[in-house]
């Protein structure tokens, strides 16, 4: 075969496509900074006297370009992205360029005071908006699992370095402090910037490292979110204190107690408040972004309110991001639109400033280097003895100790962050400051390598082991994954099994729910739907947290009410209407437009036969038919959740289709691959949920004939798919139950 020629350019020399990308990768920053520097110098020659827009926009433009790249390079070399952005201001700063090109950096980054009052608003604004997210990003579940260990490991990591920092404080010579007579300011800020670590930088390498659901995983996780947490309160201590110059015990001790009693009022109360907030304006307001709007009001109150009592706004920042993560609604998508903008602006320009910041050369004088040297041997030595003795008390492994000493030792974004603030309020002299990004950095690239070289030495244990399958299973789930309900009945014997249905799915969770009751108002009784299913949440589960129930009635066409409702954001659509189908057992048109107007998973339930009567009335067994479809599994997955809640037993039928060859016939003992897949997986689901389960296999039946043969006294739950078409139905084997008139059915239609 000849080869295949390219047709001839008819102009110069052809470029390799490779080596042309790779020139533009390198042409291109380049350019554009170039660009960017003439029309700052353009600018700053038109606005010497003041602040110029123009010259706000390069700056936030180049930090955003730059950091991007350098995070980019520095991911790829296992680093974290903010490094990249920490460098970049490194570079563009009085370090590199300020040293090889003053000119170019000044004409950059102006020195007028106005100007950088510009840069330095969005930088405060980014320290909120960074505090926001990772409040968000903590888990305080995960701190509630392994609390006691994880509280003496922070404790001892936080109380070692911490006295490491303070004695350093106190023995650095006067001429290193900002302010002499203010010395124990400057000690506290020391010994809370050598205990604290890097929550972010942690998870990041725990979640690459994939041991983010593993004991020590989870350990190393929940001991830097109680490091964060400690560590912002006493910047908030040392903040009141630099604020008043000197130790007032009285002035202290306000502190004190005003942040505990916000503590305290957060969470309780203003968890509760912040919850029915978000709820409230994305059910109600109209306008794009309503959301948004409301959490970063939260942010801002809650920042006032810890500016007020007398520590730092971040502690308020940090706490709102808290409660906004525990809202039981809407958590990824808040996530994920306020992530975008905070990464992409905030923080490369936060992080590019306190670059900028750092004068690293100061560190041409051999003196200074060796007290940088010194400061990380101190920071890395304490933080390590810390955490390694901390997980020795909490009864731990050596192996698992070290890990943990290893994953703690990152500063990180906490550390730029605690050193900007204590450089903002005099605490810290440029030289400290300079010192401790140093010390953020180097500590922050040596983790990931130390802590992967830690974790590959860790084996795991069979208990271990069935906790992760466990999980595992629940994040790919069906049920475990829901997180708002929205129930479409009326008060008939199905709208009381949809009830019973929704109580028993939110119970366990404490699962918001929102019932559109579509009781006609004459015949309205003082037993409504929605309180039907928060009676039916507390039976399913009394030591739960009670779900919260919504009850609303639609004003005008049910279909359009439950379109408007379903814009609100909803995992699940439960119907239970009467009459439900018509004199040919197909569905009504009241229920199929209703359905229609749904763009997610539907379950409908048809309270008949042992049903008929009494809703209420226990179930013994359940009847799941499986085929081995992501549809059947999820309506097994919904069975066993609601016979755990009802106290059912589970019998799980497979008939295998489509193949009429001698293993088919010979039944059981003679099932291909894929059959006992099925079987397997609904064990699976049986043990996940500690339901008694039956399986049985009909490879000689029609499905139709097997189901309806093994349905009596028996409530069947089934996953289906719609077919095409205007009516609502599932296939012949659907339509084969419903024409029974016996059989109490839940179709749970994905």
């Amino acid at each position: 075969m000849l080869p295949r020629l390219r047709p001839a350019r008819s102009l110069g020399t052809s470029v390799p496509l490779t080596k042309s990308r790779s020139l533009f990768k390198f042409f291109a920053p380049a350019a554009l900074l170039s660009f960017l520097l003439a029309i700052s110098q353009a600018a700053g020659a038109e606005g010497k006297g003041g602040a110029s827009e123009v010259d706000f926009l390069v700056q936030v433009l180049v930090l955003i370009v730059v950091g991007r790249v350098l995070g980019e390079v520095m991911q790829r070399l296992g680093q974290p992205a903010v490094m990249g952005q920490l460098l970049a201001g490194v570079l563009l700063g009085p370090s590199v360029l300020g040293a090889l090109a003053p000119d170019i950096q000044h004409v950059l980054f102006p020195p007028r005071p106005e100007q950088k009052a510009m840069l330095n608003a969005v930088s405060e604004l980014g320290i909120l908006m960074l505090l926001l997210l990772t409040g968000m990003e903590t888990n305080l579940e995960l701190v509630s699992r392994v609390r006691r260990t994880a509280l003496s490991i922070s404790l001892s990591g936080i109380i070692v370095p911490f006295a490491c920092g303070f004695a350093l404080g106190e023995t650095l010579p006067a001429a290193m402090l900002p302010h002499p007579e203010m010395r124990l300011i400057t000690s506290l800020f020391l010994g809370t910037a050598l205990s604290i670590s890097s929550v972010k930088i942690v998870a990041m390498v725990v979640r690459e490292m994939g041991f983010t659901r593993r004991n020590v995983g989870q350990l190393i996780i929940a001991s830097a979110i109680i490091d964060d947490t400690i560590g912002w309160m006493i910047i908030a201590v040392t903040f009141s204190l630099a604020l008043h110059g000197s130790v007032d015990f009285w002035a202290l001790a306000q502190t004190l107690v005003g942040a505990a009693l916000f503590l305290v009022f957060s969470f309780t109360l203003g968890h509760r408040f912040v919850f029915h907030l978000i709820r409230w304006s994305n059910d109600e307001l109209e306008t794009e972004g309503a959301v948004i709007a409301i959490i970063l009001s939260i942010t801002a109150v809650l920042a006032l309110i810890t500016n007020f009592i007398g520590v730092h706004t971040v502690l308020g920042a940090f706490v709102a991001g808290i409660l906004i993560g525990q809202s039981p609604i809407l958590t990824k998508r808040i996530e994920e639109q306020l992530r975008g903008l905070i990464v992409a602006l905030f923080a490369p320009v936060f992080f590019g400033l306190a670059g900028l910041g750092a004068d690293l050369t100061i560190l041409r004088d051999p003196s200074m280097i060796l007290l940088t040297a010194g400061l990380v041997a101190v920071a890395s030595f304490g933080k390590f003895a810390g955490a390694f003795i901390g997980g020795q008390i909490g009864g731990i492994s050596r192996a698992e100790s070290l890990a943990l000493a290893c994953g703690m030792n990152a500063r990180g974004s906490t550390e730029v962050i605690v050193a900007t603030i204590g450089l903002s309020i005099g605490a810290l002299s440029e030289s400290l400051y300079t010192m401790i990004v140093a010390m953020a950095v180097l500590t922050t690239m040596a983790m990931p390598p130390m802590l992967r070289w830690s974790l590959s030495r860790l084996t795991i244990s069979d208990q271990e082991r069935e906790r992760l399958a466990r999980e595992s299973f629940d994040e790919k789930g069906f049920v475990a994954n829901l997180e708002r309900l929205l129930i479409a009945a009326d008060d008939s014997t199905n709208g009381q099994l949809a009830a019973r249905v929704a109580g028993v799915v939110a119970g366990p969770r404490g699962m918001p729910v929102t019932v559109l009751d579509l009781t006609d108002e004459s015949e309205l009784e003082s037993a409504t739907v929605s309180v039907a299913v928060s009676e039916h949440a507390a039976q399913a589960s009394p030591e739960a947290v009670s779900p919260e129930v919504i009850a609303k009635r639609p004003n005008g066409q049910e279909a359009t009410a439950v379109s408007a409702e379903a814009r609100n954001g909803y995992d699940l659509l439960i119907v239970g209407l009467h009459p439900a189908l018509t004199d040919s057992s197909g569905f009504q048109r009241r229920l199929i437009r209703i359905a229609d107007e749904f763009p997610g998973p539907v379950a409908i339930t048809l309270a008949r036969g042992l049903l008929a009567n009494d809703p209420r009335r226990t179930v013994p067994e359940f009847l799941v038919p499986v085929t081995g479809t992501e549809t059947s599994l999820r309506g097994a997955d919904f069975a066993f959740a609601l016979a755990r809640g009802l106290g059912a037993k589970v019998t799980a039928i497979h008939i295998p289709f489509g193949r009429q060859s001698s293993a088919r016939r010979a039944g059981v003992g003679r099932l291909g691959r894929a059959d006992r897949a099925v079987i397997k997986a609904v064990r699976q689901l049986g043990e996940h949920y500690g339901v008694p389960v039956k399986t049985k296999i009909r490879p000689e039946e029609s499905a139709e004939s097997a189901i309806l043969g093994e349905a009596e006294g028996k409530l069947i739950v089934m996953g289906v798919t719609r077919r095409p078409g205007d009516t609502l139905t599932f296939g012949h084997v659907s339509e084969a139950i419903l024409v029974t008139h016996e059989q109490p059915v839940i179709f749970l239609m994905t």
